[in-house]
C-alpha cells in the first residue's frame, strides 16, 4: 500500500467520525456558512496578480516537519503583504499536521482566497469546508473516480464554492467536468513521492483552455514561474519552499520581486 492508499483509508475513517462529532446541520449554522466567496479564479485571471497561491503546511510525508516554530497567523499574514494571490491552508492532521482552526483563522484575518487543502473522499468535507471560510476545494484526481470528481464537483458549486482538481497524468484529464474551475498539474508524483516540472510541461498544451492552470509543487526559483507563465499558467501553488525558511512570508515576498525582476529583464531583452 502506497502513502496515498494510506491515506484515503485513514481520510474515510477519520471523516466518518467527525460525522458523529458535528453533524451537518451544526456546520450549516456556521458565522461563515452564507458568505460569498473570494474567487481565486478571477484574481489569477488578472495581469497584475503574482499569481502565488502561498501555503502553509507544517509537515508532510515526504519531507517530515517543515517548520512547526510558526503560527498560521504569522505566516498567512507575511504572505498577504507579500502579495500573494491566494493562500492554500492544509487541514489534515495525522499526515500534514493541519486542522480545521487553521483555514478558520486565516479567514478571519485575510480578505484574499484560501483554498483548503485536504483528501476530499465525501460531501461531509465540502461543507466543512464552506463553514470553516474556504472559497476553494481541492478534488484530487488520482484518488477519486470520474463519477466521483463530477459529483463533488457539481456539489462544492451547488454551495458557491469554486473547484480546484488536482492531476498528474494525461490519463487523468478524462476525469474534466464543467464544474471545475481550475485545473492544478501536481509537479510530484503521490504514489512515489518524486518531483519534477517536467508534469506541468507536459501537460499545458492538454489542458483546456476553460480551465485556469496552476502549477503545484516543486517550484523554487523565478526562471521556472516564468517558463510556467509562458506555457500557460496563471497560478503556482508553493509551500515547502517559504515554509522551511524561519520567516515564510518574508520569503515569499523575496521570492515575488525576484520574479518581477526576472520578468523585467526579459521583457527589456525582448523590446
Amino acid at each position: 500500500m502506497n502513502i496515498l492508499d494510506k491515506i484515503i483509508a485513514h481520510k474515510i475513517e477519520e471523516v466518518a467520525q467527525r460525522k458523529a462529532l458535528q453533524p451537518i446541520a451544526k456546520l450549516e449554522k456556521s458565522a461563515f456558512f452564507g458568505r460569498n466567496i473570494i474567487s481565486l479564479k478571477q484574481i489569477l485571471l488578472q495581469k497584475s496578480a503574482s499569481g502565488i497561491i502561498a501555503e502553509f503546511k507544517r509537515q508532510s510525508p515526504s519531507a517530515g516537519v517543515i517548520n512547526d516554530r510558526v503560527s498560521v497567523e504569522e505566516v498567512t499574514t507575511g504572505y498577504v503583504q507579500a502579495g500573494a494571490s491566494g493562500l492554500s491552508v492544509l487541514t489534515d492532521a495525522d499526515f500534514f499536521g493541519g486542522r480545521n482552526e487553521d483555514v478558520q483563522a486565516a479567514r478571519v484575518l485575510h480578505n484574499i482566497p484560501v483554498l483548503r487543502k485536504d483528501f476530499i473522499v465525501d460531501e461531509y468535507q465540502i461543507i466543512e469546508a464552506k463553514a470553516i471560510g474556504a472559497d476553494v476545494v481541492l478534488l484530487i484526481a488520482e484518488c477519486l473516480e470520474k463519477e466521483q470528481v463530477a459529483h463533488l464537483a457539481a456539489f462544492a458549486k451547488s454551495l458557491g464554492l469554486e473547484v480546484l482538481m488536482e492531476i498528474h497524468s494525461a490519463e487523468q484529464l478524462a476525469k474534466l467536468h464543467p464544474a471545475l474551475d481550475l485545473i492544478g498539474v501536481n509537479n510530484r508524483n503521490l504514489k512515489t513521492m518524486e518531483t519534477s516540472l517536467a508534469a506541468s510541461f507536459e501537460l499545458a498544451d492538454k489542458i483546456p483552455a476553460e480551465f485556469v492552470k496552476i502549477s503545484e509543487s516543486g517550484i523554487s526559483n523565478p526562471q521556472a514561474i516564468v517558463a510556467l507563465r509562458s506555457n500557460g499558467y496563471r497560478g503556482f501553488l508553493m509551500g515547502e519552499h517559504f515554509m522551511k525558511t524561519a520567516n515564510p512570508g518574508q520569503s515569499c515576498a523575496e521570492f515575488i520581486q525576484k520574479v518581477a525582476y526576472v520578468e523585467d529583464l526579459l521583457h527589456n531583452a525582448i523590446v
